[in-house]
């Protein structure tokens, strides 16, 4: 275990997934019994989101592109965690894709990912197929955007999808605008 000292020397005095600065607090990575140092030196901000006891904030997120570089382990465990819970969204998915854990570090991460599988949203297309982050899709149904004069065409195949935390939508692009489409018309391509 760090002391808060060595934690602030380490990270310079800043949040270590954030970098913000002020009222820091150490905090361990829950099932990290046998691994080294599990400590974290956290801002306001992501503490309660990486505990769980607040709902994760997408956007404040987007600081994991460059803290998951970090030679801490422990900073990067926590990253993987949070973008394994982010994963819905297209720009998580990617860097969850390019961030690298040898195979014991995947196990400790895997250890401590804080969604268990029955709490995971899963969503499903008209026949039953799962889609993930990044899919294709093709529309099976017209469908009427609401709030805009466009249709969206059967048969229009809708590129690489995000994912909601309503396992009945999904969101897309059609005719170059984003909207959310019901999982019931679409078909996994």
């Amino acid at each position: 275990m760090s002391s808060v000292a060595e934690m602030m020397q380490r990270s310079g005095g800043k949040c270590e997934l954030c970098a913000a600065t002020g009222d820091l607090a150490a905090y361990t990575l829950p099932a990290s019994s046998g691994h080294g140092d599990a400590d974290l030196l956290l801002c306001p901000t992501c503490l309660p989101q990486l505990d769980g006891a607040a709902a994760l904030d997408s956007d404040h997120w987007r600081c994991l592109s460059d803290s998951m570089w970090s030679p801490v382990p422990a900073v990067q465990i926590a990253a993987w965690r949070l973008l394994k819970r982010l994963s819905g969204e297209t720009w998580a998915q990617d860097l969850l894709d390019m961030l690298y854990l040898d195979t014991e570090m995947q196990a400790w991460a895997e250890a401590g990912d804080l969604v268990a599988d029955a709490d995971r949203v899963i969503h499903r297309d008209c026949n039953g197929v799962q889609l993930q982050a990044g899919d294709n899709v093709v529309i099976i149904k017209d469908l009427d955007v609401k709030g805009t004069s466009i249709v969206a065409k059967r048969g229009t195949a809708v590129r690489g999808i995000s994912l909601t935390e309503n396992p009945e939508q999904i969101e897309g692009r059609v005719d170059g605008q984003r909207i959310v489409i019901l999982t019931k018309f679409v078909k996994k391509s």
